[in-house]
This record gives C-alpha cells, sequence and structure tokens, in this order.
C-alpha cells in the first residue's frame, strides 16, 4: 500500500491556489479582451490579469519549495497581495467597487517578495 506522509509533502495548498490564479487571470484577460467595451475597465481587467497570472505561476512553482516558515509566509503575502490587488481592480472594472484595496495589495506583494529574498539569502 502506498502512504505518505502529509507533513512532507509541503503546502501544497499554496500550489494550488497559484493555479487557480492563473486560470482565473486567463478569463479574466479573455473576458477583457471580447467582453468589456470601455477602455479604463479593460485596463483594469488587464492589468488585474497580468498581476494574477504571473503571481499565480510563482505559487504555483515556488509553492513546493515553501519548507520553511519564513519562505511560506512570503508566498502567503504574496496570495494576499495578489486577491487585494486584483481582486480590487477586477471588481472595479465589473462592478464599479473603490479601488482603495489596490496600494495594500501591491505594497503586500511588494513585502511577500522581499521576505522570499530575505529567506533565500539566508539559505
Amino acid at each position: 500500500m502506498l502512504t505518505f506522509d502529509r507533513r512532507t509533502r509541503g503546502p501544497f495548498w499554496l500550489c494550488s491556489a497559484g493555479a487557480l490564479l492563473a486560470a482565473v487571470a486567463i478569463g479574466l484577460s479573455a473576458y477583457a479582451s471580447h467582453g468589456v467595451a470601455e477602455p479604463v475597465a479593460q485596463s483594469h481587467l488587464q492589468t488585474a490579469a497580468l498581476y494574477a497570472f504571473g503571481h499565480g505561476v510563482a505559487l504555483a512553482a515556488l509553492g513546493r519549495r515553501s519548507e520553511r516558515l519564513l519562505s511560506r509566509s512570503a508566498l502567503c503575502l504574496l496570495l494576499l497581495g495578489t486577491v487585494l490587488f486584483s481582486g480590487s481592480l477586477a471588481g472595479n472594472a465589473l462592478a464599479q467597487w473603490p479601488t482603495r484595496l489596490a496600494p495594500i495589495g501591491g505594497t503586500t506583494l511588494m513585502l511577500g517578495w522581499l521576505l522570499w529574498a530575505v529567506d533565500a539569502l539566508r539559505r
């Protein structure tokens, strides 16, 4: 019987979240290109898709390498920052929500990448 210890598998939920972000980003980009006529809404959706796709791929790729608390924290910040930044822009384009969470999301993304760099230097 094949068994494995979940503690040694790493945080696969980060990989899954990254893949889901990338999939949503492709849908947002397609909708921006084919379903939205307003230029500002198109721009917001394309920017949201760009950040969601890039950070989704990063999470999917780096999630398995985050055994340490510092690297896992960095990736959690990337996930949170992406949801806040891209979600704020997409919410504005689709439902006219205010974009006041976008700067918080962008700052969270920067902190996540800086934390990843610190962890990489400490390895």
